[in-house]
């Protein structure tokens, strides 16, 4: 079982700028033993004769052909009823700074 220290959890933390009191420490020194020691097992599982999965329920990619729908108005039409039109397009404020 793999055996982690004080300093290992401390350093972890410092990693994910995280501010552990010495309970905490304590605690998840335990948990990330717990943890790795669960790694290690899965580790000594034999999956000589599995192939790899990556996908288990067997459905594939479906693609519909994309079709063109005519909704009666051109883009001129829809563009009259604009304020502010810049170069074929509807002008707006500036939404991000």
């Amino acid at each position: 079982m793999a055996k982690i220290t004080k300093e290992d959890v401390l350093r972890l933390a410092r990693l994910s700028r995280l501010h552990l009191t010495d309970e905490e420490v304590s605690k998840y020194k335990v948990e990330i033993e717990a943890m790795l020691g669960y790694v290690e097992q899965l580790k000594s599982v034999d999956l000589g004769d599995l192939e790899p999965t990556s996908q288990v329920t067997g459905l594939k990619n479906v693609m519909r052909q994309d079709t063109e729908k005519s909704y009666g108005a051109s883009p001129e039409q829809l563009l009259k009823n604009s304020t502010s039109i810049v170069e074929g397009q509807i002008k707006v404020r500036r939404m991000l700074q």
